[in-house]
């Protein structure tokens, strides 16, 4: 017998479907904020409304997805939602102008919007809430290993094309197809009786799930999207190497400690991580806005690698664990929608208030976050309910 019997082949194979599609996402995520105002010749606005923008439709999609994951199988929708997602890329690789930079991110997030929820339905079922943060851990874990693979392949591909961005863009596409053609091997799992399926898929999300939700999304209107966090350091002075590297270290901070993370919720509560993952958070920010040295910059992306660790794929299990297995889907699809909002609201503030270098967004963000991380460690509790049967 398995001594993990939480480590399901669903939950292995999404792991290696993210893992390559966030090697192709990440390669061209941190070459697109310079593309866009150095070779494209956009505003540092448009950075923030291309990101906001593009996940304000991720959000509005997921709420849909995660419905619809719940009624039907769930394959169809992840598959469609990493094809989506490579032919975004395509476009951004393809743009001659910064509003076709912004079409190619929204239907790359829209196939992100449709994958997302039905994709964590998939991945949690049969596996014991108790070890839910577990999952999400090692999840995230083989996600962001491609979130450090895809910018290394970046700086491989700018070295080889001499420095054309474009050209390094293309290299993309390779890995997200390859992650739409894994996910044929996914299996999908068994379905409820159709009555008993339809009175459950229409009962209200549980009064917890509401809490915990409200919670993490106002926080997300302090999160915006990490171009910006790039954008900084290039203002700062970074090349595109050096904001690549920067990158580099994030991620790799954000995969070797998802894991340990997602264990450590399970055991003594994902309140306790989340909290002290949002005043790092604070430190983050607040020290990347009060700082122009490249060395102590270079170090707090290494620290901004440590909150998303301790919140992301701990904020997922935190919600999967307070929904029946029937609305997996739905709660998921809800809670990932609210973030995203979230997300497009800070992007478009942050863009818009942004001046030289991005120092008053992260100043205001980073101040509000340790508040809000310290109210969650003091009262979270409070927002943890006893959570659903598996």
């Amino acid at each position: 017998m398995t001594t993990r019997p939480w480590l399901t082949r669903n939950l292995k194979l999404t792991s290696g479907i993210s893992l390559l599609q966030d090697a192709a996402s990440e390669l061209l995520y941190p070459i697109m904020p310079i593309l866009l105002t150095t070779v494209l010749g956009a505003p540092a606005a448009v950075v923030g409304i291309v990101e906001g923008v593009a996940e304000g439709v991720a959000a509005l999609t997921k709420y849909v997805a995660g419905r619809l994951a719940d009624r039907f199988a769930k394959i169809p929708l992840v598959g469609a939602g990493y094809g989506l997602a490579a032919l975004g890329k395509v476009l951004v690789a393809a743009a001659g102008a910064w509003p076709v930079v912004l079409v190619g991110r929204c239907v790359d997030r829209l196939g992100k919007g449709i994958r997302g929820a039905p994709r964590d339905a998939l991945m949690v079922d049969g596996i014991d809430v108790a070890d839910r943060g577990k999952a999400f851990g090692f999840h995230r874990a083989a996600d962001t290993a491609g979130a450090v693979i895809g910018p290394l392949l970046g700086l491989a591909a700018i070295s080889w094309f001499n420095g054309n961005l474009r050209l390094a863009l293309w290299v993309a596409v390779v890995p997200a197809v390859l992650s739409v053609l894994l996910v044929f091997a996914l299996k999908e799992p068994a379905r409820v009786p159709v009555a008993e399926r339809k009175q459950i898929v229409s009962a209200p999300l549980p009064s917890g799930f509401w809490q915990v939700a409200a919670a993490l999304g106002v926080f997300s209107l302090l999160n915006f999207p990490d171009a910006l966090v790039l954008l900084h350091l290039h203002d700062i002075g970074f090349s595109v190497t050096g904001v690549i590297l920067a990158y580099v270290s994030y991620n790799a901070v954000y995969a070797l400690l998802s894991y340990p993370a997602g264990a450590v919720s399970d055991r003594l509560g994902p309140h306790r991580v989340i909290g002290i993952g949002l005043l790092v958070f604070a430190l983050a920010y607040a020290g990347l806005g009060a700082t122009r040295s490249h060395l102590l910059s270079a170090l707090l992306i290494g620290v901004y690698g440590v909150f998303t660790a301790f919140t992301d794929g701990v904020g997922k299990a935190w919600i999967s664990g307070l929904l029946p297995r029937e609305l997996q889907g739905t709660g998921q699809g809800v809670f990932q929608g609210m973030l995203g909002l979230g997300v497009l609201m800070a992007g478009l503030w942050a863009g818009l208030a942004w001046g030289a270098d991005g120092r008053i967004p992260l100043l205001i963000s980073g101040g509000l976050a340790a508040v809000l991380g310290l109210a969650i460690l003091v009262l979270g509790h409070r927002l943890t309910p006893q959570p659903q049967a598996a």
